[in-house]
């Protein structure tokens, strides 16, 4: 593999955000926000452009597919796909209907990662018993797998009715459709990932990346194991961009502090504070900072994990539209380009410079 074979996206939550002004904006200003943010990246050179699946107030991307069907009607190249689709509450003949329209519409340019939902609001929504979480996924994704490789289909299982020779329509041309399994750290999930040979998207959200080494080389032989060759791995983790690292903080702390403290009182976790934060800059996974400084730490964790994709999760939070368009011009003008530069050189000490402590937004004075 080259480094142009790797492919850089942008995933997108689609969460309400605020003017300059601070005043929060309508979700239907946020959605038409959202397809602008899109055509951007696809002007600018990004690989993909990715939304996920949430069904709560904050965030707009419970109809991705929709959104990425509007998208497709002004761009050209740029793939569309999920940042998840949270496949346990879906039914898998909707979603092949779907996305094989997407995939037609888009002139095959239409891709999916499937999960199970680190968010459960989804089971009571469509009346789903969160006692089946495990239960629903693998169903659902053997159904779904069936779909795409084998038509016609008969099929029968617990939590649908079943199939007989069914065929689906649009039909899907040889090698259509890309679908991944996002895995957020479990070593079940990986291993079924394996199981059903596809490739493996690590959801990197909090700490070091090199924790999920052990799960990239558990995929590798758990591949081996179940007969099928070597497959992507790619990794979803979140960041902000901006001509500085000292601007990159300022503008990203208090929406990530903001979203980190809903979590927080949510889940009972500790309350974000500004040195978890540098942390996460300096030794963990969120990629912010400078062209300079995110292209090093990207090209670092690619070389690390062996990776075949990178999606930035960009702009966490209420980030201004305005502040978002500055981020992808960024990453698809300097970062990518940059990245691609220093894994094509194999004397770059990558790990050198990411080392704690090494960027201006983990000095002292960023500190505040």
């Amino acid at each position: 593999m080259t480094t142009q074979d790797i492919e850089f996206g942008l995933d997108s939550f689609v969460p309400i955000s605020v003017d300059e002004s601070g005043e929060e904006l309508s979700g239907d200003v946020v959605i038409r926000n959202t397809v602008e943010e899109a055509v951007l990246a696809d002007a600018v050179g990004i690989d993909s452009f990715n939304i996920a699946e949430h069904y709560r107030r904050d965030m707009m991307d419970s109809a991705g597919h929709v959104i990425l069907a509007a998208i497709a009607g002004r761009t050209e190249r740029i793939r569309l796909g999920t940042a998840v689709t949270v496949l346990s509450t879906q039914d898998p003949v909707r979603v092949y209907t779907q996305f094989a329209t997407l995939d037609a519409v888009s002139n095959g340019r239409a891709q999916l990662i499937l999960g199970r939902g680190s968010l459960t609001e989804s089971f009571p929504l469509f009346g789903l018993d969160l006692g089946d979480y495990e239960e629903l996924f693998e169903e659902k994704l053997d159904l779904l797998t069936r779909l795409l490789r084998d038509q016609p289909v008969t099929w029968s299982g617990k939590f649908r009715s079943p199939l007989t020779d069914a065929y689906l329509s649009p039909p899907l041309p040889p090698g259509h459709l890309p679908t991944w399994v996002g895995v957020g750290g479990s070593p079940q999930s990986v291993i079924r990932a394996a199981r059903y040979g596809l490739p493996l998207m690590l959801a990197v959200i909090g700490g070091p990346a090199i924790r999920f080494a052990p799960l990239v080389e558990l995929y590798k032989r758990a591949l081996d194991k179940y007969g099928h060759p070597q497959l992507r791995i790619g990794l979803h983790s979140h960041g902000y961009v901006a001509r500085t690292d000292q601007e990159a903080v300022d503008i990203q702390w208090p929406h990530w502090a903001h979203v980190m403290g809903n979590a927080a009182a949510e889940r009972g976790w500790a309350r974000p504070t500004m040195d978890r934060f540098h942390s996460e800059i300096e030794e963990g996974s969120l990629y912010l900072g400078s062209p300079e400084t995110v292209a090093a730490k990207i090209a670092w964790v690619i070389r690390l994990l062996g990776l075949s994709r990178f999606d930035l999760a960009y702009a966490t939070g209420r980030v201004p539209h305005e502040q978002k368009m500055a981020t992808i011009e960024l990453y698809g003008r300097e970062v990518i380009p940059r990245v691609r530069e220093l894994l094509a050189d194999p004397e770059a000490d990558l790990a050198a410079s990411v080392r704690p402590g090494a960027t201006s937004a983990g000095s002292s004075n960023a500190r505040g």
